[in-house]
């Protein structure tokens, strides 16, 4: 079947949720990915920050096929082989910057995506408050009506951020603190407060007024599909401080930022000297395939009891297994120090076009705002031609999420057909 006819097919038989860019990639290897027309292309998007190992990876395509080969799916009913160890490598992970005497063991859901470890986040947080509010009448000496009225009472606030994304569930959407996404499906499930991003004296306003009723703040350390926008160290050690002072939870959506994006370290959370309570975690962790985890510090994952949460497919056997062979290739290739490296390198690069008026991010987790006068969607779509698959998250700014094995070679080809891009934009001469 050619381009043409798939393309009909989906117009007639998909819901049109996605405006899909006229290209149909049907394979691929590390950087580049080919059309169904045999054209290449450099991938600067990576499945959306999700294909940390570059496409079609030796140690993720033979894991996921040895075990295609064994068993696909038995469901949760069941212990899995491997589940534990990614757990257990997981864990070891988002320990990775606390002294070694004060580790402890972090728990994990296993669920298919980024949205479904949010909502497993925010249920988590509304138990878990509400566990702490019977027990703690309970040591008061209260009756068992008495009880049930402190956890009917207990705080189920969320704070989230303004120009936050965490998914498109209802709650996920109520929590992603951007109108023009929430207007069409209203009305939205409630519980849910905003703040301004950096904004260390609306936060702490924000708690004088009503941390009574706070159970938990979530948060993207650096937040992706606003434009690529971190949190400054001072505005998160607050939220910390604070979210401590209520007995609320501090959740860290790590789900576009998380597993070495931002180089250094695993996660976003560790270049800002925090530790959560709750990490949410997707994209990255399986290189492309569906795999999204919710973990938690066992005094909070304790709060969950058997038939509480669930999944079907979360933590199958085929998630496992790409799962542990992407974090022990992410490892034993230092990407860390790959990303960071590369992504001091690209932005030294974007900023050195006339076009780019600013440039952010961390690690390989980047963004460039355009000068006014250029439509960054309209060099998305251009981009196709000369070779690049771009994103824009806004009228003016490009997104880079490449994979985390992208090279400095990799940099200068994005720069050399970006800049020929911008300039037949602006229709000028170099």
């Amino acid at each position: 079947m050619n381009f043409n006819e798939e393309r009909q097919l989906e117009s007639t038989y998909v819901m049109g949720t996605y405006a899909r860019k006229p290209v149909e990639l049907v394979r691929g290897r590390g950087m580049r990915v080919e059309d169904a027309e045999g054209r290449t292309y450099l991938d600067f998007v990576s499945g959306v920050g999700a294909v940390s190992l570059g496409h079609c990876h030796p140690a993720l395509v033979e894991a996921v096929s040895a075990q295609a080969r064994k068993l696909v799916h038995v469901s949760n009913y069941y212990y899995i082989e491997h589940r534990g160890e990614v757990a257990h490598a997981v864990s070891d992970l988002l320990n990775t910057c606390t002294p070694e005497n004060e580790r402890r063991p972090w728990r994990s859901f296993f669920a298919n995506s980024g949205a479904e470890a949010n909502e497993c986040a925010f249920k988590l947080a509304r138990l878990h408050a509400k566990k702490l509010a019977g027990a703690s009448a309970k040591a008061a000496g209260s009756d068992a009506a008495a009880v049930r009225a402190a956890e009917a009472a207990a705080p189920r606030l969320i704070v989230t951020l303004d120009a936050s994304f965490h998914g498109r569930t209802l709650a996920t959407l109520a929590a992603t603190a951007q109108p023009a996404k929430q207007e069409a499906f209203q009305p939205l499930p409630d519980g849910f407060v905003r703040t301004p991003l950096n904004d260390v004296a609306a936060l702490e306003e924000l708690f004088v007024r009503q941390g009574d009723a706070i159970c938990a703040m979530v948060v993207e350390c650096v937040q992706g599909e606003s434009g690529v926008h971190p949190c400054t160290a001072e505005f998160l050690q607050t939220a910390r401080r604070l979210t401590d002072q209520a007995g609320a939870l501090l959740v860290c959506d790590e789900i576009q930022c998380g597993m070495y994006r931002c180089g250094t370290y695993p996660f976003g959370f560790q270049h800002f000297g925090i530790v959560p309570d709750v990490v949410t975690i997707a994209k990255g962790i399986a290189s492309g395939f569906p795999m999204g985890m919710c973990a938690a510090r066992a005094e909070t994952a304790d709060s969950f009891e058997p038939g509480d949460h669930g999944s079907t497919f979360g933590g199958s056997c085929l998630a496992v297994a790409a799962a542990e062979a992407t974090v022990k290739a992410l490892a034993d290739e230092d990407v860390a120090s790959n990303a960071r490296e590369v992504g001091v390198y690209l932005r030294t690069r974007l900023a050195s076009l006339p076009q780019v008026t600013e440039v952010r991010g961390l690690g390989l987790m980047v963004a460039a705002d355009l000068d006014k006068g250029f439509d960054a969607f309209g060099v998305v779509a251009r981009g196709l031609d000369a070779g690049l698959l771009l994103n824009a998250t806004g009228p003016h700014t490009l997104r880079f999420l490449p994979p985390l094995v992208c090279s400095e070679a990799d940099v200068d080809a994005l720069i050399e057909r970006l800049r020929t891009l911008l300039v037949a934009e602006k229709g000028i001469a170099h």
